[in-house]
């Protein structure tokens, strides 16, 4: 059995136009390399082929990795209202209640998630602890060390 995956739109579109690539661009590029590489003799211990075949093999798993996770997929809808709790897709500001520090995060599903710009799964640490939340709550989170830090939840929206 599957398990669910939540997607922002963005996300569904991002990964449809990666899914795109890899079939329409990628593969053939990869088929070009092997073909190449075939053309120099003996395939046995031809390095460039052994790449072409591990890159070959990437793309492909990654393919199948975006169907099934397109396939699994709920998109999350956008509400015309300003949430009033914490939900998927929802950009949430927290002050740290020790450093003062703000910090700005979309909450997304997990195949989206990307801490690096801002977008944390709802299963980390800190979407666990946020999700049905509301502005002015006072939430704890324990890091993957077990430290625990508390955050004033100062900002939800869409």
């Amino acid at each position: 059995m599957h398990k669910e995956i939540a997607l922002t739109p963005e996300g569904q579109a991002k990964l449809e136009e990666e899914l795109r690539h890899l079939e329409t661009v990628r593969r053939r590029e990869v088929g070009e390399r092997i073909k190449e590489a075939k053309e120099f003799g003996d395939i046995s211990e031809n390095s460039e082929y052994d790449d072409a075949k591990n890159e070959q093999a990437w793309v492909e798993s990654r393919i199948l990795e975006i169907n099934q996770i397109l396939a699994h997929a709920t998109i999350i809808s956008k509400p015309k209202s300003a949430p009033a709790k914490v939900t998927l897709g929802c950009h949430v500001e927290l002050r740290d209640q020790d450093s003062g520090e703000v910090h700005v995060y979309q909450i997304v599903g997990s195949a989206e998630a990307d801490p690096t710009k801002g977008s944390i799964s709802n299963e980390s640490p800190v979407g666990q602890a946020i999700i049905g939340r509301k502005k002015g709550d006072i939430v704890q989170v324990t890091t993957p060390r077990g430290s625990v830090i508390e955050y004033e939840i100062i900002k939800i929206a869409r």
